[in-house]
């Protein structure tokens, strides 16, 4: 025999073992996205009324704001990247830094120079594996991000795209004249998009929105004035967009989590079929040759027997 009953036995247990542990993990992502999912829906209100605070602000004044204002020729751009802490997870951190460097490879090509931001030990082991330097980086809460990370996340952002002129830190880096995010996008269960999006200089649609009517039109008055108004908002708005996309990739890693630990219980159970298989035709064959074995000495014994009398 090629391989062994023992052999295939300690296999199969081996199989077994890890099949309770991807099952395990498979619960414990099943349970944890549904509270992901609750706090994405929950931060929805909060981020769409700020959407359209900002909007008015940015619309309805004559305010030309730093992160408002489109730079006449961009040469720097930031670009965080969204990836998890642990793996397991499939495709889901691999997808989103090829998405990553597509959007870093246009950046370049438009001759403007790219720094790095990293959230995740994925996306960190990545750029220190190759050598390639990072800006800043954050890890230790993909699965579950908190707003105050998010809020540390947004001002190192804006302090970066607000410093063009001044002098650059080691928390920040060079000033930028853009910032981008890469984050997976959750969709559903089956599907989690990798999005690139920009964050400054701001790109408010929302207040372009016009009524057919035009006398129906909203009249806003801005105290103290709109530009302070905007002081107060728009960092308050890219928090909060970064903290969408942080929950965004915490809902798509857990999915992507399940979907991977479900793939590889499959797969034990699969392996531990075949080895039962395999066992039983290798005990199966030994009793086979045993009884074979048994038979052809008894049958040589009586030949010996019948030849001496």
């Amino acid at each position: 025999m090629a391989t062994s009953v023992r052999e295939l036995r300690a296999r199969t247990k081996s199989v077994t073992s890890m099949k309770k542990i991807t099952r395990a993990m498979e619960l414990i992502a099943a349970s944890r996205i549904i509270k992901a999912q609750q706090r994405a829906q929950a931060a929805a209100p909060y981020a769409r009324e700020l959407t359209r605070a900002v909007s008015a602000v940015a619309t309805y004044s004559n305010v030309d704001h730093p992160l408002t204002t489109e730079p006449e020729d961009p040469k720097r751009a930031a670009v965080l990247i969204v990836t998890s802490d642990r793996g397991l997870a499939g495709a889901y951190s691999s997808s989103v830094l090829k998405e990553a460097e597509r959007l870093a490879e246009k950046l370049r090509e438009e001759g403007k120079e790219v720094d790095t931001y990293v959230t995740g030990r994925k996306g960190v082991g990545y750029f220190r594996f190759r050598q390639r330097p990072i800006v800043r980086e954050w890890t230790g809460f993909s699965d579950q991000p908190t707003y105050d990370v998010a809020r540390e996340i947004g001002d190192t952002l804006i302090s970066a795209f607000l410093s063009e002129e001044e002098v650059a830190t080691e928390d920040t880096g060079a000033g930028v004249d853009e910032v981008h995010v890469v984050f997976t996008r959750f969709r559903s269960m089956l599907v989690q998009e990798p999005t690139a999006v920009r964050l400054l200089p701001l790109e408010v649609v929302e207040g372009g929105e016009r009524a057919a009517d035009e006398e129906v039109l909203p009249l806003y008055e801005f105290e103290p004035n709109a530009a302070e108004v905007l002081d107060g908002l728009l960092p308050r708005y890219v928090q909060s967009r970064v903290y969408f996309a942080l929950l965004q990739a915490s809902a798509s890693e857990l999915a992507a989590r399940q979907r991977a630990m479900k793939a590889a219980t499959d797969n034990a159970e699969e392996l531990i079929r075949k080895y039962t298989r395999l066992a039983n035709q290798a005990r199966q064959a030994g009793i086979t040759q045993e009884i074979s074995e048994i038979v052809g000495g008894v049958n040589a014994l009586a030949d010996a027997t019948a030849g001496s009398e």
